[in-house]
């Protein structure tokens, strides 16, 4: 492969990810001030005669919750978390990082994350920079300091991956990252760092892990990336990650043809690297034409499960793919750095497994079922411990998936199904989707949500006298009985301890074997 040749200078530079010039003046990463001056100004220069100034951060969107205390956070980041309503135990996680400029509310309103959040279920994490860490607030994925596995930027996000899964209950095992630009760049570097944590990433507009390791070195990476062999580029991933990996996330490149602020040969380099960190050479084992000018190329691995996905979008400049509309395979909103093309949130979710399946043929992914989403899901009815669900028939269907919170809970050849074993006054999210006789797996349904009947079970550990105390026990005797169903707790004193657990006003029942 022929290196890039350097754009001949048109005044000065680009805009987004050339924007990296450090603004934190922490001893030893200090850049020169002389540097810094120049590279914003020159950065704020082109934006304002391209037009591309974007806002000054929105406000906090609806939906949008700002976490604080999320850890030690040495790269002085903020977190914002967005979970759908039912969101169960086990559900993935979804880390996305905004490019220059931007903020994790802009990227919350524009990127279309949040509409899949909802239709697959799982939880979203907004990391957010600030002109306090680059002058531009982008992401440093050019600096050691801040990109690499226990240091800054990179450490902080890890840290915010950490307290999502604690507040969501997530799966460890599912847990994805994505990125714009500069955020590309991190997603890149961070898929390196920690592939222990990530189980798959996307680099929208992006550049090779490590390609930069300074702010010189981050603008040859955008204009003109080195051309390495991929054992070189695998090499950067390899030695970054925790000595004797050997599971590596699945990654998804994207990239527009005419953009001039990361050249397009950085997908080029992007694939090298990450098709031979995942061993599946460099040929494309399967092509294939999507919509919005997009060429996809996979590279799949010696299971034929896709490792790697290139997606080559014809004539888009610099910026996220997303496709407004309100079809099951668009998203996102147009504005600065949001381009209608075709919605890349949809297709990373399905190559990922998001929606179910497991991102390769005939189970999710690229290449799906035909079958339409099963229309009209409604819930028909609700119990303490049930819910019963139905939907119109498909024409073709062999049968229907059901998932509750984005999990697969069962199967059904009828359109209708009843989830048992549930808790009290608690809310569900639930999915269907047809399946062929092949077994392929269709379009996703719009998402319903059911609420269980009943009184929301709730657990009390404590001594004997301290439920008493409470009004949770009573005491006759110098024995002690839980109130409602009078069950014997023994001696009234505080030296007895019992779980008690409430299913109805003024009941309780023992539950010192789990609650």
């Amino acid at each position: 492969m022929g290196q890039l040749s350097p754009p001949a200078p048109a005044g000065p530079a680009p805009t987004d990810q050339a924007r990296t010039a450090r603004a934190r003046t922490t001893p030893g990463r200090r850049a020169s001030g002389g540097l810094r001056r120049w590279l914003s100004a020159a950065a704020g220069a082109l934006a304002l005669t391209a037009g591309l100034v974007a806002a000054g951060p929105q406000a906090a969107a609806a939906g949008l919750t700002q976490v604080t205390g999320f850890g030690s956070n040495p790269g002085n980041l903020t977190m914002h978390t967005y979970a759908p309503d039912g969101l169960g135990p086990g559900a993935p996680l979804v880390v996305a990082l905004h490019g220059c400029t931007q903020s994790a509310s802009d990227y919350y309103s524009h990127s279309g994350w949040p509409k899949f959040a909802d239709r697959y279920g799982f939880a979203l994490v907004f990391p957010q920079t600030s002109s306090a860490n680059n002058a531009n607030s982008c992401f440093n994925w050019f600096d050691t300091a801040d990109s690499t596995r226990g240091r800054g930027e990179a450490l902080s996000v890890k840290q915010m991956v950490d307290a999502a899964v604690a507040r969501y209950d997530s799966d460890t095992r599912r847990v994805y990252v994505t990125g714009l630009s500069a955020g590309a760049g991190m997603t890149a570097d961070l898929l390196a760092a920690y592939p222990d944590v990530f189980a798959g990433g996307s680099i929208d507009s992006g550049l090779p892990a490590y390609c930069a390791t300074s702010v010189s070195a981050a603008y040859t990476c955008m204009y003109s990336p080195p051309d390495k062999s991929p054992a070189q580029w695998g090499d950067l991933v390899r030695s970054a990650a925790p000595a004797g990996t050997t599971a590596w996330p699945r990654v998804a490149i994207w990239q527009g043809t005419s953009d001039t602020t990361v050249a397009p040969a950085n997908a080029t380099e992007l694939r090298d690297q990450w098709t031979d960190v995942l061993g599946t050479g460099q040929t494309p084992s399967r092509t294939a034409s999507l919509g919005g000018g997009t060429t996809l190329s996979e590279y799949a691995d010696a299971s034929g499960r896709p490792a790697v996905r290139v997606y080559s979008i014809s004539g888009m400049a610099h910026g996220l793919a997303v496709d407004p509309g309100t079809g099951p395979e668009q998203c996102g909103t147009t504005g600065t750095y949001y381009l209608d093309t075709i919605c890349s949130s949809y297709h990373t979710a399905r190559f990922w497994g998001l929606d179910g399946g497991d991102g390769g043929g005939g189970g999710g992914g690229e290449t799906p079922g035909t079958l339409p989403a099963p229309a009209g899901l409604t819930v028909t009815g609700t119990t303490d411990t049930t819910a019963a669900l139905s939907w119109s028939p498909v024409s073709g269907a062999a049968s229907y998936q059901v998932h509750r919170g984005g999990t697969k809970i069962g199967t059904t050849a009828s359109a209708s199904y009843t989830d048992t074993g549930l808790t009290g006054a608690t809310t569900y999210s639930y999915t269907v989707a047809a399946v062929d006789a092949s077994g392929a797996v269709g379009a996703v349904s719009a998402p319903v949500t059911a609420t269980t009947t009943g009184y929301p079970a709730t657990c009390y550990t404590a001594s004997n006298y301290q439920h008493t105390a409470a009004g949770r026990a009573y005491q006759s005797g110098g024995q002690t009985y839980a109130k409602g169903s009078g069950q014997a707790m023994g001696l009234y004193n505080t030296f007895v301890t019992h779980t008690l657990k409430q299913t109805a006003p003024g009941y309780y029942v023992l539950a010192d074997g789990g609650c």
